[in-house]
């Protein structure tokens, strides 16, 4: 993905269990800087501000968000088994504040982790409400 503050791609290398944030400001002399997570890292979305972008770390049964304005790693979330590797979903959770969703693939449950550090540090980068769902296997979700 591109971030919304510079010249830079995010990238997820795979089975590296590596976030490469690219700088291109100077095309022909490119600069990585590689950030260690866990492995393997899948398709993620963004928080509402567009600052954290979160990624399904789905074999280590996380959620990766990095700081896309710094350029460092935020945190490491730990969810319930195999959270999907999707975009997930942002809404405002009435005692939690913004949160970024995403179902998982092994169990009918959908999670809602806690993205705003300066108004809601308490529950920042935290797994805030577990949510039965009928079935397992959802896929993706979106918000209206």
């Amino acid at each position: 993905v591109a971030s919304h503050f510079k010249p830079e791609w995010i990238i997820n290398v795979k089975e590296t269990g590596q976030i490469w944030l690219v700088n291109y400001s100077d095309p022909i002399n490119p600069t990585i800087k590689m950030i260690e997570s866990e492995r393997f890292l899948h398709d993620g979305g963004w928080d509402s501000t567009k600052r954290y972008f979160l990624v399904a770390t789905n074999n280590a049964n996380k959620i990766t968000v990095v700081d896309a304005l710094e350029g460092e790693l935020e945190a490491l979330v730990d969810t319930p088994e195999r959270p999907h590797p999707g975009r997930g979903a942002n809404w405002i959770d009435p005692e939690y504040g913004p949160v970024w969703s995403t179902s998982h693939i092994t169990e009918g449950i959908l999670i809602a982790i806690g993205t705003y550090p300066e108004g809601h540090p308490e529950h920042a980068w935290l797994v805030v409400r577990t949510i039965p769902l009928l079935g397992a296997g959802g896929l993706f979700i979106r918000t209206h």
